[in-house]
């Protein structure tokens, strides 16, 4: 029996992939990959659907990396699909390399993205992974080379298929066929291809070269407003934003709150004087709900430099709400 580490992302496409070749015999990992742009939970819920066994592989390091240094470039908005995939195929080569599987396969369909998934984009995918005669594409085999499992005999090239383009309608039929009912829209799996977020990314990475997991985390919460070159502020948007900025502080941050009256948590991070923390402040009432015609007490809370270091230092301003004119050119 043919063995294949399979990358299933939860869309639609790999479930599909990994279907086509679990009616061939073939004995199946799925594996996904964890970043702080994409998780693994649909692909863990896809596996389940399907019966076959997950193994979730965290990237982060690497991947930050191909994010910051993209050998070809970006797609749209600031996803690297072609590194990225590439990437991937990699990692789960060596898992296939150290655990006696045969060959790798995607969900991958030529010319449904046509930047990343092109004739030429997919040869340099699958030739970067290092396993450039292992990846199997069985949405689009027909029209791509014979790959080696295929012209080994490992899986039948016949019973493969030929989707091409954008339509997702054979896609969506084979669905049916296959009693899958369950699976996401194409978009949103990763917040590389998200607007916004690619936004906040370049605003990031433009002063920030050497930024971090932690940075990019934090990118995914709350509103975002560059009060300086080197200084941000982020506000909560709701109770389960403010809870999960507190996790996200560290040395040197500074958090700040509107005292008495529900309103958001704010990250201040970088340096700031007292007119900048007068500008948070205000910006911080605003999205409260303190008065709009009386100043409003504002706290500070300094994170400490140093572990165990002593209680970050408390202040508090009285401000207005800064006006709408004030806040929307800070907007990131």
């Amino acid at each position: 029996m043919a063995r294949a580490v399979g990358l299933l992302s939860g869309g639609l496409d790999s479930m599909l992939a990994t279907s086509l070749l679990q009616r061939q015999n073939v004995e199946i990992l799925a594996v996904s990959f964890v970043t702080p742009f994409f998780g693994s939970e649909r692909a863990q819920q896809a596996a389940r659907e399907l019966g076959v066994p997950f193994r979730a592989i965290d990237i982060t390091g690497p991947h930050l990396e191909v994010v910051k240094h993209p050998r070809h470039g970006y797609g749209r908005n600031m996803n690297p699909c072609i590194d990225c995939h590439a990437l991937m195929l990699h990692v789960a080569g060596k898992v296939m390399e150290e655990e006696g599987y045969d060959f790798l396969f995607t969900g991958e369909v030529l010319g449904e993205r046509p930047k990343s998934q092109n004739r030429t984009a997919l040869g340099i995918v699958a030739k970067e992974s290092g396993y450039p005669d292992l990846v199997l594409r069985p949405l689009s085999a027909k029209l791509l080379e014979p790959t080696k499992p295929e012209r080994e005999h490992l899986v039948d090239r016949e019973r493969l298929l030929d989707i091409e383009g954008r339509s997702r309608k054979r896609q969506i039929a084979l669905a049916a066929e296959f009693g899958i009912t369950e699976y996401p829209t194409p978009a949103g799996g990763c917040r590389l291809t998200d607007p916004g977020y690619s936004r906040r990314l370049r605003d990031l990475l433009d002063r920030a070269p050497d930024a971090d997991a932690g940075d990019m985390r934090l990118l995914a919460l709350g509103r975002h407003l560059r009060l300086a070159e080197k200084t941000k502020l982020v506000l909560g948007r709701n109770k389960e934003e403010n809870e999960a900025l507190e996790a996200l502080f560290r040395p040197g941050d500074v958090r700040l709150f509107v005292r008495g009256v529900m309103g958001p948590t704010g990250l201040l991070r970088g340096p700031a004087d007292a007119e900048r923390k007068r500008l948070a402040a205000s910006i911080c009432v605003r999205y409260s709900d303190a008065p709009r015609d009386i100043p409003s007490p504002v706290r500070f809370v300094s994170v400490p430099l140093a572990t165990g270091g002593a209680p970050g230092v408390e202040e508090e301003v009285s401000v207005l709400p800064a006006p709408g004119e004030t806040i929307d050119p800070l907007i990131i």
